[in-house]
């Protein structure tokens, strides 16, 4: 009689579980986020803005959190003036992260190294923002 009542209390406590563990990773933030620039661009467009506001919203719901904000460009004719271009196009996310109400100290800035990779012109012209634990 005890084993049967452990089995039905078991089935019927099982899809419970399922559902709080599935609520427990719906909690979890999405960690990375890709925001897209125009060509030699390091202006960010509606998409992009909106972009950079769910993070912000994000980053709001989860205060722990440190905001990995790292930007790209291709490598063209200038080395110098593609970096530029990368630090240039996170420093803009990262002003609008802070607009959005995320504290500059919150906030971690990378510039990578122009890409000269094949396929990669759309790619390289981003900035990745990933939230992080500390």
């Amino acid at each position: 009689m005890v084993r049967n009542s452990a089995k039905i209390i078991t089935r019927a406590l099982a899809p419970l579980a399922g559902i709080l563990l599935l609520s427990a990773c719906a909690d979890q933030a999405p960690r990375k986020y890709v925001v897209f620039f125009s060509n030699r661009s390091a202006e960010l467009d509606e998409a992009a803005s909106t972009v950079v506001a769910q993070v912000a919203e994000k980053a709001a719901h989860h205060p722990s959190r440190i905001v990995q904000v790292e930007g790209y460009a291709a490598a063209g004719g200038d080395l110098s003036a593609d970096a530029l271009l990368a630090i240039q196009r996170a420093k803009v996310v990262t002003e609008k992260l802070q607009a959005d109400g995320v504290p500059a100290d919150h906030i971690v800035q990378t510039p990578r190294a122009p890409s000269t990779l094949e396929g990669m012109a759309v790619g390289s012209r981003r900035v990745e923002i990933e939230l992080v634990s500390p």
